[in-house]
C-alpha cells in the first residue's frame, strides 16, 4: 500500500509540475522564504539568549 501511495504522490507531483510550472516555482518560494525567516527568527533567539 506505501509503495502504491508514493507511486501516486510521485506522479501527482509531475503532472503538477507540467500543469502548472508558474504555480510550482511559487510553492518552491513561498517554501524558501518562509524557511530563510525561520532561520532568521531563530538565529535572533539565540542572538538574544547570550
Amino acid at each position: 500500500m506505501k509503495k502504491y501511495l508514493t507511486w501516486a504522490l510521485g506522479a501527482f507531483v509531475v503532472f503538477y509540475l507540467l500543469k502548472s510550472p508558474g504555480g510550482a516555482a511559487q510553492i518552491v518560494h513561498n517554501t524558501a522564504s518562509s524557511l530563510a525567516s525561520a532561520g532568521d527568527s531563530l538565529s535572533q533567539f539565540v542572538n538574544a539568549l547570550t
